[in-house]
């Protein structure tokens, strides 16, 4: 069965870290051979050593047109349209679909926060992106979203009478690497006092909370508060986070971009982490936490509540600073290691679930005689 897989994404943040997750797998198995679409020139190298570990199964095809352009909607390149459909399935990793696809088309719709929370665009924004979902669900044979929660949102936002498929996503790839190099052996023991932040800063993120709750907890503490992410980059439209944010704070710090080492340093390393959003789909960093033997606490929603309801988590109220600080106050006292974690999420349970989808369908489009 050969396999287009939509790659142009690779490398980047969120969206990126699903499909470098699943892609391996999906490479690794024998029932297909993938065409891997490129952002262009620049990403060959990524991709380069997977392509030769698995020989002629796996073709790199370089694109300049960019995901959700004009040009990737109306006027895609007939010559990479062409190999596309020589495949039998076409898989993205979110809701882009190009023009000219005949083939079955598989898209991801990770969550609908801009619909959720139109707040964090503005209403023409709210209109294109609910364009692209519905068409995304339109063209496609079936999705798949990375949550029960997520699920329920498309069914009901969107209207969804197509299948839509759970594929969690999993702790990624750089830090298993970490633990099986021994990166992550005796770190439960060598906690520094501080309380870390991972993530896109959007104001669906809760980092106000976490803003306010912080002064009363680092008084009682003398912790230190580290964000990773760029304050330049802090996307809120709300005045008081800007203002916090600008004024730093005492005990703050802003990482800025750091590289998988470091953050793999600083999940290992940190006393707890805080995930205070009021919207995910999924929310990973604190299975990367756990991942790294550091607790976390977040933030009660439907969706950590789903994920996390069965992982040595600690909840707070989503939006009750006060609460958030007493929370993070009694897991800083807690030094006990953490117990084993669920065997729940990975991203080969998640491509294996995409893959049972598109064999599938192949199965279906040529049934055997």
């Amino acid at each position: 069965m050969k396999l287009a897989v939509d790659c142009r994404m690779y490398g980047k943040s969120g969206i990126g870290s699903f499909l470098a997750g699943v892609l391996p797998f999906l490479c690794a198995d024998e029932a297909f051979e993938c065409v891997l679409l490129l952002a262009g020139p620049e990403s060959l190298p990524a991709l380069a050593a997977a392509a030769r570990a698995y020989g002629e199964r796996v073709e790199l095809v370089p694109c300049g047109v960019q995901p959700f352009s004009l040009r990737e909607l109306l006027l895609f390149p007939r010559g990479i349209t062409a190999q596309i459909n020589a495949c039998d399935c076409y898989f993205t990793p979110y809701c882009n679909i190009p023009s000219g696809i005949r083939i079955p088309v598989y898209s991801t719709i990770h969550d609908l926060v801009f619909l959720d929370f139109p707040g964090l665009t503005g209403r023409a924004g709210v209109f294109v992106r609910s364009c692209l979902y519905r068409y995304a669900v339109f063209r496609s044979r079936a999705l798949f979203t990375v949550s029960e929660f997520s699920r329920g949102r498309i069914l009901a936002l969107l209207h969804c009478k197509k299948p839509v498929y759970v594929s969690c996503n999993g702790v990624p790839r750089f830090l298993e690497e970490a633990k099986q190099a021994g990166l992550l052996d005796g770190r439960a023991e060598q906690k520094d006092a501080f309380v870390l932040f991972v993530g896109n800063i959007k104001a669906h993120k809760g980092l106000l909370t976490l803003l306010n709750a912080f002064p009363p907890f680092r008084a009682k503490t003398g912790a230190r508060l580290v964000i990773v992410g760029s304050a330049e980059n802090f996307r809120t439209r709300d005045a008081e986070t800007e203002r916090l944010l600008a004024a730093g704070g005492e005990g703050i710090t802003f990482t800025g971009h750091v590289s998988d080492e470091r953050l793999v340093s600083l999940l290992a390393s940190a006393r707890l982490l805080v995930q205070p959003s009021f919207y995910e789909g999924f929310g990973i960093p604190p299975l990367e936490a756990m991942y790294c033997g550091t607790r976390a606490v977040i933030s009660d929603i439907p969706v950590f509540r789903e994920l996390y309801g069965a992982f040595p988590v600690s909840f707070f109220r989503a939006g009750d600073a006060a609460d958030l600080a007493a929370k993070m106050e009694a897991v800083w006292q807690d030094t006990s290691p953490l117990p084993p974690l669920p065997d729940c999420y990975s991203y080969k349970k998640a491509a294996a679930v995409i893959a049972e989808q598109l064999k599938a369908c192949n199965e279906r489009e040529n049934p055997v005689i």
